[in-house]
């Protein structure tokens, strides 16, 4: 009776142990912060350098802004994204509002392409962003569509 006593005291105090052991882990694992970027607020030279971490997080939407026209004129995240203190004149946000705040820049061409197609609030549908690199097509062999005589 009493090696059964000692074996069970055993087991409870390995299962105590494993349990104590897996909340730790997950306590180092995933911390508050779960990146360097996150850290913005208490580094004000980083604030507005998403790119730093999201090189590391989410690499092919940080390649695919790099190649978009907006990376290539250096359009800031926090342009479309909004600050993420959110203090900013623009919300915080992972997917902008295409009528608050693409319009702003891209007026002009909204309307055309509702003159042309029709009112269509789902933009993303055919302009999917971070997904239009400005050369996405360039090496592709294009097949001629007229013939030319000489």
């Amino acid at each position: 009776m009493a090696a059964s006593k000692k074996y069970l005291l055993l087991a409870l105090v390995a299962v105590g142990l494993g349990i104590a052991g897996f909340f730790l882990y997950l306590d180092k694992a995933f911390p508050v912060d779960r990146c360097e970027g996150a850290k913005h607020l208490d580094r004000p030279e980083d604030y507005l350098d998403c790119v730093t971490c999201h090189a590391k997080t989410t690499a092919k939407v940080t390649q695919n802004w790099q190649e978009s026209k907006h990376g290539v004129m250096l359009v800031k995240c926090v342009v479309c994204h909004g600050e993420p203190d959110g203090k900013g004149s623009v919300p915080f946000t992972r997917v902008p509002d295409p009528q608050r705040i693409c319009s702003q820049c891209h007026e002009p061409a909204m309307k055309r392409m509702v003159e042309k197609y029709g009112d269509n609030q789902d933009c993303y549908s055919c302009h999917p962003h971070h997904q239009n690199p400005m050369h996405s097509r360039a090496y592709e062999n294009k097949i001629p569509t007229s013939k030319i005589t000489f």
